[in-house]
């Protein structure tokens, strides 16, 4: 008479074996076929991807995922870590590449351990076959008054990066749109009286606030880099108190501006900016300044990058829209191999406790008005076919 009893015994203490590690028994790897944007989402390692305010790179039909790695709690907002890097190829399932440019032990470096590192975008230079990244840094202990650009620089996409420098880009140069009046003699104790909060303010209009950083560089807080298709490269930041957007043309090889740029959605206050290029025209999403807070979304489109650009209002639709479903963009990308086939990249920010932030990752649509974007529970890239 078979034992079927001892048999299955036997199965159950086969498959503990198989699936079991040091630590414990370990979770079958389970290979995502969609997006389900604010769940947790696990990379190869069964951890929940630490890359936030992030963005894309594809590299030899690799994405690569850059982000600012988060820490528990509210310290957890500042940079303990680094910039982590993630790749795929297929957008669902990430495969940890580690920490890919890490802040310093060094308290003489402007990257030094508690100093605020947000943002990151990487971008290929063609010319110098170098990696550039781009993110936005405040230095340890001076809140958000530093308002600094950081660049590093890598042979290869997964790094490491070294970092090169930081700076408030464009010390010396005036926008291509600057008004007689803003070259003025600055009265500058009077601008540096003034606190300024990073939210709207209906005084900033009385402060030449672009005058007054014109020797030092203009403030430069959230940001992203977009690389045209005739390999121009920008850096398109929100600056002057959050009050203005910049864009700004970068060097032939990426590592600094050019000298040229444009302020654009003047006394606006928007941040977050994320760009895409669709049939020759240019598209913008970013957000109201509220801090980590959620707010209505704003987009805008132009024919150049040099505007003029036109606001369109909220992209966002539907039951949580006016909110932008909780999250704040980050990155706008555009699918490899598929025809108008755009995700924008949201942020959904947990700022109690950092490494529980969420993405929320959404399909692009482009109507005869603009663009609009709907939420959606869970969707894959068929959507776009």
């Amino acid at each position: 008479m078979r034992n079927t009893g001892a048999e299955s015994l036997y199965v159950i203490a086969v498959l503990l074996v198989l699936f079991s590690a040091s630590d414990g028994v370990a979770a079958l790897e389970v290979k995502c076929d969609s997006f389900t944007p604010g769940q947790i989402w696990k990379d190869n390692n069964g951890v929940h991807i630490n890359a936030h305010g992030g963005g894309i790179l594809i590299y030899e039909d690799i994405y690569y995922w850059f982000g600012q790695h988060m820490a528990e709690g509210r310290a957890g907002n500042k940079a303990h870590v680094g910039v982590h890097c993630y790749s795929s190829a297929d957008l669902y399932n990430w495969k940890d590449e580690g920490i890919v440019l890490e802040v310093s032990n060094d308290a003489e470096s402007d990257i030094v351990k508690g100093c605020v590192l947000e943002r990151p975008k990487v971008i290929y230079n063609e010319k110098t076959n170098k990696f550039v990244m781009w993110f936005h840094l405040e230095l340890k202990g001076k809140g958000y008054s530093a308002a600094r650009s950081g660049v590093a620089v890598s042979n290869t996409v997964t790094g490491p990066y070294t970092f090169v420098r930081s700076f408030r880009p464009n010390a010396g140069c005036w926008p291509v749109n600057v008004r007689e009046e803003q070259k003025k003699p600055v009265e500058t104790e009077k601008v540096k009286e003034k606190k300024f909060s990073g939210g709207p303010d209906a005084t900033l209009k009385d402060y030449n606030v672009l005058g007054r950083d014109f020797e030092g560089g203009q403030m430069a807080r959230d940001m992203t880099l977009f690389v045209d298709d005739d390999g121009k490269a920008y850096h398109i930041y929100a600056s002057e108190e959050n009050g203005t957007m910049h864009i700004s043309l970068l060097s032939e090889d990426y590592l600094e501006p050019a000298g040229k740029y444009l302020r654009v959605f003047e006394g606006r206050w928007m941040e977050a900016p994320a760009v895409c290029k669709r049939n020759g025209k240019y598209y913008l999403i970013a957000s109201g300044c509220t801090g980590w807070a959620p707010n209505a979304a704003r987009s805008a489109v132009a024919d150049s990058m040099w505007g003029p650009w036109k606001e369109l209002g909220n992209p966002c639709v539907g039951q949580g829209s006016d909110k932008t479903f909780g999250g704040q963009s980050t990155y706008i990308l555009k699918v490899a191999g598929k025809r108008d086939a755009y995700i924008v990249l949201f942020d959904i920010w947990r700022p109690k406790n950092a490494i529980d932030g969420r993405y929320m990752w959404l399909p692009l649509q482009f109507t005869g008005e603009g663009i609009e974007i709907k939420y959606l529970q869970e969707w894959d890239l068929s959507c776009f076919e």
